[in-house]
């Protein structure tokens, strides 16, 4: 199975929104999946500001093959950021739909179908 990174939003949100982090991880993790969660990595460190929190989960982005968007996700600075920077790497994108990628991909200042084929192109490598 896949490493798959869990993006959603927390700023702003009771626990940091933890508990639906926890729940994704756990689903993915019982699918068989290697999951890297915000959640995990700043766990204790939420003090330390958005922007070291940000270093600390785009590194950690970077060493996986797939992203998980949580709902609220397309509110969220950071995890826009890490949207578009697993769009930019190639790493598959697990969204609600692909009938919502071109409105996704709007909110990361795409145009109309680069999400849908960046993610057709990352799952033909994985098929691959």
């Amino acid at each position: 199975m896949s490493r798959v990174y869990v993006a959603g939003p927390m700023t702003g949100i009771p626990d940091h929104n933890y508990p639906a982090f926890r729940a994704e991880a756990a689903r993915l993790r019982a699918l068989g999946h290697e999951v890297v969660s915000p959640a995990e990595i700043n766990a204790g460190m939420e003090g330390e500001g958005w922007i070291e929190c940000m270093k600390r989960d785009i590194a950690a982005l970077m060493t996986c093959d797939a992203i998980r968007l949580l709902p609220g996700w397309e509110r969220s600075k950071g995890a826009r950021l890490e949207c578009r920077v697993a769009v930019d790497l190639g790493l598959t994108v697990d969204v609600c739909g692909l009938d919502q990628l071109d409105a996704i991909g709007a909110v990361m200042g795409l145009a109309p179908g680069d999400l849908e084929r960046a993610v057709h192109r990352a799952r033909a490598r994985q098929a691959a």
